[in-house]
C-alpha cells in the first residue's frame, strides 16, 4: 500500500525537515509610528514641544534652535541648580547630521558647561537612531556625574579696543600742544596648564582601588539611617558627629551629616566634601582645606578621610584663613575714618545707657528661694573664654537661672538598662527597637517592630483591632547614664522588649560599629572595623519607669507588672530549615505536621490531648504554630507553612473523610473510616 503525501507533493521526511529547521520563535521589531517614518525630524521636534514647550527660534539655512529649561529629575540632586538652560539647535539634514547643545547658564562656570555639551555629543554618538527626547532625558539621568567631573580647561580672551583715532585733533592743534606717550597696557602672559592625563595602567588601579574603598565605606556606613547613595555611585550621604564640637564655629556647630563625592577617577582625582545643615559661607574654607589636605595625603583611604574630618574638625576649622578685612576696617587702619564723629557717636550711646552690653531683666518665677546659694563662677562654663560680652552680661546682671533642660523631654515611659556592662564602648544606642506592648482594652499582647528615633508607627491590636501608637525617643547610653529613651505610647502600655539592634561606638577610636542585634540576658561581642580594638557590652536587665505627665522630670513611679511574672523560657532545641521530629506528627493525629503554642500557658505541644494530659488546666485556642517541616514558628495558619508553603493537615485524598475535606467516595474509603458503611442496607433518617 503506497504511504500518502502530503498536499503539494513533499514526502513526510521533507516536511519534517522543514519543521525542525524553522525557528522556534520570530523577533518582531518594536513598531514605528507613522508619523515618525515620514519625516522623523519634524516628529520629534513635536515631542520636545509637547515635553517642555521652548522657545522656537529658525536660524539660517533651515537650521532649528529650540531654548527650553530642563530641571534635574533626581530628587536627590546635590547641586545648587534649579533648572540647566539649554539651546538645542537641529540642523536641516537631521537625522543625518548630529544635534548641538549649548548650555546657558550664567552661574554654571563656563568649563562645567564644556562637560555638559561634551557629555552630549559623547551621548548622540554612543546612541545612534535614538530620538531628540530620549537624548535628553539621557541627559537629566547623566547631569551629576557631569558636573561631577573635572572642570574642563578654558582660555579668556581679553579685547582691547584702539581708541586713539576717535581723540584725535586738527594738525594745526597738535602743532601748538605736547602730544602726550601713550601708555600700552601690559600684557599679561598666563602659563599654560596643560589637563592631566593618565595611564591605563593608572586608570585600571585607580578603579579597583575605589571599588574597595567603596564596598568598604558601604559596609560600615549602610546601616546608619542618615546613609544614602546617588544613583550613579558618586555622592553619598553620612552622618556627621565632630569629636569636640563645642569647639567649632558658631555656623558650623549645627552640622550633622555631609555629603562625599568620590570621583570616578579616584584616588587620581581627589574626593571632596559638602557640609550640610549649615550656611555655604561657612562651610566653604573647611571643605576646601579638606580637599587640600585629601590631595596631600593620598594614602589614606576614604574611612580614614572621614575618620580625619571627625576627629580633627575643629583643629581644621582653626586652620581656615581669615576672610579679606572690610572696606570700614581697611579705612579705619589706614586713618580715613573720622576720629572725632566716632566720639561723637559713643558719646551719644554713652548718654542713652545703650552700650553694646545690654542687661537682661530676670525672670520674676526664678526670684523664688529654692534654699541653694550657688555663686555665679560656679555656673560659668571655663571654655567658653572668648564670649567677653556674654561674661560680662552675667557680671552685670546677675543671671544665675537653672540648669539647662535635658534634650528629651522627661515625659512617657523610660526605657533603661540598670546593670549593663560596657566594655571598649564610648557610647550606646539603640538604633531600631523592637517591643511587646499590652492593648489596654483587651489586654492582648502586640509585637511593634521597627520604631526609630522620633518616628511614630500606627499599629492596631490583633484581638480587638483597637488602634494604638507607638513613639521612641532615644537617648545615648554611656558609663554615667543607663537609660536608652523615652517610649510614648497610645491606648496601650509597654511590657517587654524584644531583640533590637544597637550601634556602640569604639571608646579607642570613636568610630560607630554596624548594627549589632541583642536582647535581655545577652553578652554582644565584636571588633571595631577602624581601630580592631575588642568590645562587649551585656544587657542583664531591662526596667519601664513610667514618668507621670505633669511633673516633667520631678518624679518617677515604677511601672505596674503588665505580663506577671517573667515566664522560663523554653528550650525545644530547633534549628531552623530541620524537621520536627516524626515532622510534628503525635499518637493522636498522625497526620498533622505541626507543633502548636497555646495562649492559656505559652508552652508548645503537639496537640490539644498532649497539652491536656501534661498540663492541669483546660486548653484554649493556640494562636501560634510551629511547622513541621521547617521547624520555624509563626502565627496559626489553617493548612500550610508561611515561610516553606508544604501543607501541615496532611494530603488530601488519603481514603478518609476528614470532615468532608477528604475521600467522598466509599469505593476508595479505608475500611476503619466509620463513613464508609454508614446508612448502607439501613433505613434512612
Amino acid at each position: 500500500m503506497t504511504p500518502l503525501r502530503p498536499r503539494g507533493g513533499a514526502s513526510p521526511r521533507s516536511s519534517r525537515q522543514a519543521v525542525a529547521e524553522a525557528p522556534s520563535f520570530r523577533v518582531v521589531p518594536k513598531p514605528v509610528p507613522e508619523g515618525e517614518v515620514k519625516d522623523a525630524r519634524e516628529y520629534q521636534l513635536k515631542q520636545l514641544r509637547r515635553r517642555f514647550s521652548p522657545k522656537e527660534t529658525n536660524l539660517g539655512n533651515g537650521e532649528t534652535s529650540l531654548l527650553f529649561n530642563l530641571a534635574p529629575s533626581d530628587p536627590d540632586f546635590p547641586f545648587d541648580l534649579d533648572h540647566l538652560e539649554c539651546e538645542l539647535r537641529i540642523p536641516t539634514a537631521y537625522p543625518k547630521q548630529a544635534p548641538k547643545l549649548q548650555v546657558k547658564n550664567k552661574d554654571i562656570p563656563r568649563g562645567f558647561a564644556i562637560n555638559i555639551e561634551k557629555g552630549w555629543d559623547s551621548l548622540v554618538g554612543e546612541r545612534r537612531g535614538a530620538t531628540l527626547l530620549h537624548l535628553t532625558n539621557a541627559l537629566d539621568r547623566n547631569l551629576e556625574s557631569l558636573l561631577s567631573e573635572r572642570k574642563a580647561a578654558t582660555v579668556k580672551l581679553t579685547i582691547f579696543n584702539d581708541t586713539r583715532h576717535l581723540s584725535a585733533e586738527p594738525a594745526s592743534k597738535t602743532e601748538e600742544l605736547p602730544v602726550a606717550p601713550i601708555t600700552k597696557p601690559p600684557v599679561v602672559y598666563r602659563p599654560y596648564i596643560p589637563e592631566e592625563s593618565f595611564s591605563r595602567e593608572q586608570i585600571a588601579e585607580a578603579k579597583a582601588r575605589r571599588a574597595q574603598e567603596v564596598r568598604q565605606l558601604e559596609a560600615r556606613m549602610g546601616r546608619l539611617p542618615v546613609y544614602h547613595k546617588s544613583s550613579d555611585g558618586v555622592v553619598y550621604t553620612l552622618p556627621l558627629d565632630p569629636k569636640r564640637r563645642t569647639a567649632l564655629p558658631t555656623g558650623l556647630q549645627a552640622v550633622q551629616s555631609v555629603q562625599l563625592i568620590i570621583p570616578l577617577l579616584y584616588p587620581l582625582q581627589a574626593p571632596r566634601i559638602l557640609l550640610n545643615d549649615v550656611d555655604s559661607a561657612d562651610a566653604e574654607p573647611l571643605e576646601e582645606l579638606f580637599t587640600q589636605k585629601a590631595v596631600e595625603q593620598k594614602q589614606m583611604s576614604l574611612m580614614s578621610h572621614l575618620n580625619y574630618l571627625t576627629q580633627n574638625m575643629h583643629i581644621l576649622a582653626k586652620q581656615v584663613p581669615a576672610p579679606p578685612p572690610s572696606i570700614q576696617e581697611t579705612a579705619e587702619a589706614l586713618g580715613e575714618v573720622d576720629l572725632e564723629a566716632r566720639e561723637a557717636a559713643h558719646a551719644s550711646t554713652k548718654g542713652t545707657g545703650k552700650g553694646h552690653v545690654q542687661v537682661i531683666p530676670r525672670p520674676p518665677e526664678w526670684a523664688l528661694d529654692d534654699g541653694s546659694d550657688s555663686s555665679d563662677e560656679d555656673s560659668y562654663d571655663d571654655d567658653d573664654d572668648d564670649d567677653e560680652d556674654g561674661g560680662a552680661a552675667i557680671e552685670q546682671g546677675h543671671i544665675d537661672g537653672p540648669c539647662l533642660p535635658t534634650q528629651t523631654p522627661e515625659i512617657g515611659t523610660a526605657i533603661s538598662f540598670p546593670s549593663i556592662e560596657l566594655h571598649g564602648i564610648e557610647l550606646l544606642q539603640v538604633s531600631i527597637l523592637n517591643l511587646n506592648v499590652k492593648c489596654d482594652r483587651c489586654k492582648t499582647l502586640n509585637e511593634t517592630t521597627g520604631l526609630k528615633d522620633n518616628l511614630e508607627k500606627p499599629s492596631s491590636c490583633k484581638k480587638c483591632a483597637t488602634p494604638f501608637t507607638v513613639r521612641f525617643r532615644q537617648e545615648l547610653i554611656h558609663q554615667n547614664s543607663t537609660r536608652a529613651g523615652f517610649i510614648d505610647t497610645t491606648a496601650c502600655t509597654v511590657a517587654d522588649m524584644l531583640p533590637s539592634t544597637f550601634i556602640p561606638t569604639c571608646a579607642q577610636c570613636s568610630a560607630p560599629a554596624a548594627g549589632l542585634t541583642s536582647v535581655r540576658g545577652e553578652t554582644t561581642t565584636n571588633v571595631c572595623r577602624a581601630c580592631h580594638a575588642r568590645f562587649t557590652f551585656s544587657l542583664p536587665d531591662i526596667r519601664f519607669l513610667a514618668y507621670a505627665p505633669g511633673l516633667h522630670g520631678r518624679g518617677a513611679n515604677t511601672l505596674p507588672p503588665t505580663s506577671g511574672p517573667r515566664r522560663r523560657q523554653e528550650k525545644l532545641g530547633l534549628h531552623a530549615g530541620e524537621p520536627l521530629p516524626a515532622r510534628g506528627a503525635c499518637a493522636h493525629y498522625r497526620r498533622s505536621y505541626r507543633w502548636f503554642r497555646f495562649s492559656c500557658c505559652a508552652k508548645v505541644y503537639r496537640c490539644d490531648k498532649c497539652h491536656d494530659g501534661e498540663e492541669g488546666h483546660g486548653h484554649e485556642w493556640a494562636n501560634r504554630m510551629i511547622c513541621g517541616w521547617c521547624s520555624r514558628e509563626q502565627n496559626y495558619r489553617v493548612e500550610s507553612c508561611g515561610f516553606c508553603g508544604r501543607s501541615v493537615v496532611g494530603r488530601k485524598g488519603t481514603g478518609y473523610w476528614e470532615g468532608g475535606k477528604g475521600t467522598r467516595d466509599r469505593t476508595l474509603m479505608r475500611r476503619g473510616d466509620r463513613r464508609k458503611h454508614k446508612r448502607l442496607g439501613g433505613k434512612k433518617e
